[in-house]
């Protein structure tokens, strides 16, 4: 009889425990009105209930609002370098219709990544070129970002050598230093909450949220020994060349919006890059280059601060999902990464 109690009391507390830790799955609601997800109330996976980050390894719980499919799924803190919207390497670039392609640019200059009339990002390229070699090896050490008349940046600092437990990460708000604490889940917000940036590990790794606009995923690395002997960049003992690791989701983008990135973001939008080439390299460095890190002035550049009102309401109206043709590759473009 005391065994049969027992066992009852066991699975008593089994069903507590497990009502317990079900409990704590977080809810998740898009407040988007334009969203098909509006006020609707979703529950986050068992794998990872939480819509925060608990710690650098753990996944989190995500829903994509401007998605057809209110579903929501785990995720890494980390930008996937396989994944769209993504520039990673030398530096290597996967746009929105999934295409991989290279943009080289020129050490220590500006180019506008994505511009569109109510986001402007450029990337700052650092580079090397080794004696007889015809171009730079480059890569993306900066990211300078126009957003609701407001100018943000972040860039990984140059070292020698590299350290992980060392933070190469510095931020700019607005033309003067930002500081955001070393540690996981450290949160900086801008006056009107429309600029945020969480900490996603202790050091070198953050998100950054552009309210209703952009998500980006940024990881500070160097090019490492093993970089360097298998793509003969023979680079200096006294720099490693931190630079960033970075992948961008959007909510809303203009079908007009251009930059190296942005342009394969646009409905019309045909990818030049040759089918069964090892590399396809995307030129046009005029095109694309400003004058600094938090200047829209290229020849492409459209973004416009005073227009931020229209374009969101002609954003709004070409973003309609009956628009949506998953059959053409992994994004349907509008900034929208179609799922199976």
């Amino acid at each position: 009889m005391k065994m049969l109690r027992s066992r009852y009391s066991f699975i008593i507390l089994l069903i507590f425990v497990s009502g317990v830790i079900q409990a704590k799955a977080d809810d998740f609601k898009c407040p988007k009105a334009t969203s098909r997800c509006q006020g609707k109330f979703m529950e986050c996976p068992y794998e990872c209930p939480s819509i925060k980050f608990s710690n650098k390894k753990a996944k989190v719980c995500y829903v994509n609002c401007d998605s057809p499919v209110c579903k929501p799924q785990c995720r890494h803190p980390k930008p996937n370098c396989d994944g769209p919207g993504s520039a990673c390497h030398d530096p290597r670039f996967i746009g929105g219709d999934g295409i991989v392609f290279y943009f080289h640019g020129k050490s220590n200059e500006r180019f506008s990544l994505v511009s569109d009339r109510s986001l402007q990002i450029n990337g700052r390229f650092i580079g090397h070129r080794p004696d007889g070699r015809a171009r730079d090896f480059t890569w993306i050490q900066a990211l300078g970002i126009l957003f609701n008349s407001q100018k943000f940046s972040l860039e990984a600092t140059k070292a020698a050598t590299w350290n992980s437990e060392v933070d190469h990460l510095k931020f700019s708000y607005n033309g003067k230093d930002l500081v955001v604490p070393e540690g996981t889940l450290s949160l900086w917000y801008s006056p009107h909450k429309d600029v945020k940036v969480e900490r996603v590990a202790d050091k070198n790794t953050v998100i950054v949220t552009l309210k209703d606009t952009a998500e980006i995923m940024v990881n500070v690395v160097p090019v490492t020994k093993e970089d360097d002997r298998i793509h003969n960049y023979t680079l200096p003992a006294d720099d490693c060349f931190a630079h960033l690791e970075v992948q961008f989701r959007f909510s809303a983008l203009s079908p007009v919006v251009d930059g190296v990135l942005g342009k394969t973001y646009r409905p019309d939008f045909e990818n030049p890059a040759m089918p069964g080439v090892a590399m396809p390299v995307v030129g046009n460095e005029d095109k694309y280059r400003t004058t600094s890190l938090l200047s829209a002035d290229c020849s492409s550049c459209l973004f416009s601060p005073e227009s931020n009102s229209t374009s969101t309401k002609e954003t709004s109206s070409v973003t309609g999902y009956d628009f949506l043709d998953c059959t053409r590759g992994a994004s349907a473009r509008y900034g929208i990464i179609c799922k199976k």
